[in-house]
């Protein structure tokens, strides 16, 4: 066997095994080495019920006392079980699982792996435990075991044994660092790496195991930036823009100023445009800081050069907001400009009109979604793409943006501060303009962090805001009442809402299970102000923009971390009204004897409105992450690496990066999965 042996020659893969794989980009023996656990389950020693913590997790050998009971509510079953031992009863509770009644009959004892929960009477419960014979966890005890990120038609334990076929057939794994290097950075061999992240022997080997591999994902990362930075310093632009007084006009005739920042900002970007290299920036501000105007004068620019500029927005609805807004200022100021709107929501008629002005020259703005990039879509001549942070990858410089221009300048826009430390690893491949002033008249949110037992007064609070004509937002951290029965969810909240205020106001909830119509529908009623208050996951967290919303509630702040707290804070304070930010928190939740207390975060979020202050001290106190648990991953690209929870070793990979480019400047990995640098 070879990493390029394909998963139908693996014992046990049939066809539709195969085409399940497939399906999910699991092809090869490689694609199984590199699909990393999500979490592992530590199979801890068995306790008694009287020797378990709350919200601590726990194994109980527990008997079954009576016949579990089903009931249909909400539109699914819910079990509940009594068991005990010797010393002591506690409830089991299992959603959408009416089997287990017939599972577990009357006397029959289980091992019960879970969440140990207390009632407010002190009653001990669970709630969808993992249920094992007494041998079969005497088998596991003491053990870590993988779980995999699950797709319909595979189980756990086929993944599992299929990655361990492959890691006990493959030789071992090439290790592109020396081992006097490794031992210097305090890296484990690759190989040991790679077979450790999928069966641990220990929460020390698996610690070691994830720093060893996210070292790789961040040296290839940053081995890639370095390399592009000096591919971009060095690309000649061959058709430099030429200034023109459009924009300029434009800034004189505006009804606000640009403050300080955004006049260096844009003297920066006029410069690049016009300048001898191709441009390759990226500007960086709070929300709220007035990014979005530098993006139209850019592309006023562009456009007075006779030439096309796109812009790409995370989301439909701040799509079309931005429509919208550039239309208003064409009409006010008249500006000579033929903007067109390009969203996976335009159908028919209207697309292939929309492809006709682009490919015509007709329409010189073109702003949209990633329908943008489609194949579909031919650009007369493409001069320059602004696109929104989560679009990095699959952008950045492609070639010829898959045919459709040369080389292009780029400007990347992030609402999301990153400490400069991070930044200049993060970003190194780009030009960087900072946005650290807000817009004058722009009156700060204020903010409030306040357990949730007095949730009454914000609604009192909520609702004087709305009889002046403003909207709220109301976040939950969870869609439906689940296995995380003591956090606020979207469902349960918006009827709670509905009882709670009086039948006049319109209440609305979004989340991110729904169709993407959906979730458009929703968003534009709330937009065009014909919902008060819109009760809502973090899906908001960017892409609507609302400036008649003036409060925003958070409840089970505690749970989300400071910047994402922060981004939705932004949600509101987008209009000329006083904005307002509260944060609910679960009594408790900051620990010690005060249940009153406020979590150390939301104490800092109280205290600040400035988002790199934020971010700074996010990564103070962000630890080194929960290996057991869910990780936020992805971000960039990565899998395992978190920019935040993993800066040390992202500051020891950049520094090993800058060692190797000064004695190899043509280094290449020769072992590793390399990222498509051309899409960055």
């Amino acid at each position: 066997m070879n990493l390029h042996t394909r998963v139908e020659e693996l014992k046990g893969v049939g066809p539709k095994t195969a085409e399940l794989l497939r399906s999910r980009g699991l092809s090869t023996a490689e694609d199984l080495v590199y699909y990393y656990p999500s979490r592992y389950e530590k199979y801890v020693g068995l306790s008694a019920v009287s020797q378990t913590s709350e919200n601590a997790e726990c194994a109980v050998l527990l008997t079954v006392i009576g016949r579990g009971t089903s009931v249909r509510a909400k539109g699914r079953s819910i079990c509940h079980f009594k068991t005990g031992d010797a010393t002591g009863d506690c409830r089991i509770t299992f959603f959408n699982m009416p089997y287990m009644v017939r599972s577990l009959p009357p006397g029959s004892q289980r091992v019960f792996m879970g969440t140990m929960k207390m009632s407010p009477r002190g009653l001990r419960f669970m709630e969808q435990p993992r249920v094992y014979s007494l041998d079969d966890y005497h088998e596991l005890e003491g053990t870590l075991q993988p779980v995999y990120p699950l797709f319909q038609g595979i189980k756990n334990r086929q993944i599992s044994s299929l990655i361990g076929q492959v890691l006990r057939e493959l030789p071992e794994f090439p290790d592109h660092l020396p081992e006097k290097d490794r031992e210097r950075l305090g890296l484990c061999a690759r190989d040991q790496a790679l077979r450790g992240i999928h069966h641990p022997g220990s929460a020390e080997e698996l610690g070691r195991a994830r720093s060893r591999l996210i070292f790789d994902e961040f040296f290839e990362f940053i081995l890639g930036i370095r390399k592009r930075k000096k591919e971009n310093d060095a690309l000649k632009n061959e058709r430099p823009m030429v200034l023109s007084d459009i924009p300029e006009e434009l800034i004189g005739k505006l009804p606000y100023s640009l403050t300080g920042a955004q006049k260096r900002a844009w003297e920066e970007i006029r410069r690049d445009l016009t300048g001898g290299y191709v441009m390759s920036r990226l500007l960086q501000g709070d929300v709220g800081s007035g990014k979005t105007i530098l993006a139209f004068l850019s592309l006023l620019l562009c456009s007075a050069n006779n030439r096309q500029g796109a812009l790409m927005a995370p989301t439909e609805v701040l799509a079309r907001q931005h429509m919208e807004n550039l239309l208003k200022l064409r009409d006010e100021y008249g500006l000579p400009i033929e903007p067109v709107l390009l969203t996976g929501s335009i159908k028919g008629k209207a697309r292939k009109e929309a492809y006709k002005k682009i490919a015509s020259g007709e329409a010189d703005i073109i702003i949209g979604t990633h329908a943008l990039i489609q194949e579909a879509v031919e650009y007369r001549d493409l001069g320059l793409v602004i696109t929104d942070e989560q679009h990095r990858f699959g952008v950045r410089q492609r070639e010829n943006l898959a045919g459709k221009g040369k080389e292009v300048p780029v400007l990347v826009m992030s609402a999301t501060p990153i400490p400069r430390t991070l930044a200049i690893i993060m970003y190194g491949d780009l030009q960087i303009s900072v946005l650290d002033e807000m817009p004058k008249g722009r009156l700060p949110i204020k903010n409030l962090a306040i357990d949730s037992t007095q949730r009454r007064r914000i609604y009192r609070f909520i609702y004087g805001q709305l009889k002046e004509g403003r909207q709220a937002y109301v976040i939950c951290p969870e869609v439906e009442e689940g296995e995380m029965s003591e956090l606020e969810n979207v469902q349960d909240y918006t009827e709670k809402l509905r009882k709670i205020f009086p039948s006049e106001v319109r209440i609305d909830s979004l989340n991110g299970r729904m169709k993407p119509k959906e979730k458009t529908d929703v968003m534009e009623r709330f937009s065009e102000g014909r919902t008060d208050i819109l009760v809502s996951t973090t899906v908001i967290e960017v892409g609507i923009d609302v400036p008649n919303a003036s409060v925003i509630a958070i409840e089970n702040a505690e749970r989300f971390g400071m910047s994402q707290l922060h981004q939705l804070r932004g949600r509101v304070g987008r209009g000329k009204w006083q904005s307002y930010c509260i944060f609910l928190f679960t009594p408790g939740s900051a620990g010690g004897e005060d249940p009153g207390k406020k979590p150390k975060r939301l104490e800092i979020l109280e205290k600040t409105n400035d988002g790199f202050v934020i971010a700074e001290e996010d990564l103070k106190l962000r630890g080194p992450g929960d290996l057991f648990g869910e990780r936020q991953s992805g971000a960039l690209g990565f899998v395992l690496a978190d920019i935040y929870e993993d800066s040390s070793i992202m500051k020891k990979a950049a520094a090993y990066v800058d060692e190797v480019l000064l004695t190899d400047p043509g280094f290449e990995i020769p072992s590793l999965r390399k990222l498509d640098f051309r899409t960055i």
